[in-house]
């Protein structure tokens, strides 16, 4: 179970934390945003859950709800707010990122910082990117962020930018390409008949 703190009264999490009473009570949460379709809302005494039954799919609506989710949890005074969907990866932290733009003045550039500063396996769908591209223009008038189309929608998406290239076989260099000679040991000096004629085969497996 993980819950993650975004400010002292605004929490991300999956479906199961809203399970947890226990946890809520620690929390003091007073309302529930289950940007669900179908994990229940949990009822308990003093807390108030408000539904978002939106899917994770890049076509789904999720912006018709950025202004009525944002304005529950600015009006939320009464306690903490968890907001949820079934992994805490993609519909929750997108309704965060909205909230944060809204009501704490931060640019979505930042609000997106902000939320993988405390959940740092989010990864929103391209649809609620863009979602969320147009509603920072609607209230800053422009984007401090530009989301790149992927080159086929039918492939895997690339690895992300950290994960180092060098993991692939590398070409071969120049240097180990060509032929070295192989260096025989100098000769000798003095002239031992007596000794063993396997001598110059010595470790025959290392040929260039």
């Amino acid at each position: 179970m993980s819950v993650s703190e975004v400010t002292p009264t605004l929490f991300l999490s999956g479906a199961d934390a809203p399970l947890n009473q226990p946890l809520l009570c620690r929390k003091r949460i007073t309302l529930i945003v289950n940007a669900t379709v179908t994990h229940p809302c949990p009822a308990y005494p003093g807390v108030e859950c408000v539904r978002v039954p939106v899917s994770d799919l890049p076509t789904a609506r999720l912006a018709d709800h950025f202004d009525r989710v944002a304005e529950r949890i600015h009006g939320n005074r009464s306690g903490g707010t968890l907001v949820h969907c079934v992994a805490g990866m993609s519909r929750s932290p997108a309704l965060v990122m909205a909230y944060l733009m809204r009501y704490r003045g931060v640019t979505l550039r930042r609000a997106h910082a902000w939320v993988r500063e405390s959940r740092p396996y989010v990864r929103l769908n391209a649809g609620f990117w863009e979602q969320l591209l147009q509603y920072e223009r609607r209230l800053y008038g422009r984007n401090t962020v530009k989301v790149q189309a992927p080159r086929d929608e039918g492939s895997r998406p690339p690895p992300p930018p950290s994960t180092p290239r060098l993991t692939r076989a590398q070409p071969e260099s120049p240097l180990v390409t060509r032929r070295v000679p192989f260096l025989l040991p100098k000769p000798q000096r003095r002239t031992d008949t007596k000794k063993s004629t396997h001598g110059g085969a010595r470790n025959p497996s290392l040929r260039f």
